[in-house]
């Protein structure tokens, strides 16, 4: 028993989110996209994914997704002001 204890704990250090964890929970989109990258090739990758969204995960990368608030988002902006849509028209007859 001891001896598959260090095997799954051998196992679970090479994954990629155990070399780099920050990139994981990154604001910035390219370390997000980056840390998407890194799941490609993990073994566990549809496991962690099903879990995180069974655990309804507050943020970060798992299993290749982005998640919200325990749901799948497409991206994430950066912080800091929202984009400016333009002018504001204001109709000269009002």
């Amino acid at each position: 028993m001891a001896d598959s204890m260090k095997n799954v704990r051998a196992r679970t250090a090479e994954l990629p989110c155990r070399a780099a964890p920050q990139l994981f929970f990154a604001e910035d989109p390219a370390q997000l996209l980056q840390a998407k990258a890194l799941c490609r090739q993990c073994l566990v990758r549809r496991a962690c994914l099903t879990d995180a969204l069974r655990r309804r995960e507050p943020w970060g990368v798992w299993g290749g997704e982005l998640l919200d608030r325990g749901e799948i988002i497409t991206g994430r902006r950066p912080r800091g002001r929202p984009r400016k849509l333009g002018p504001v028209r204001r109709d000269p007859a009002a």
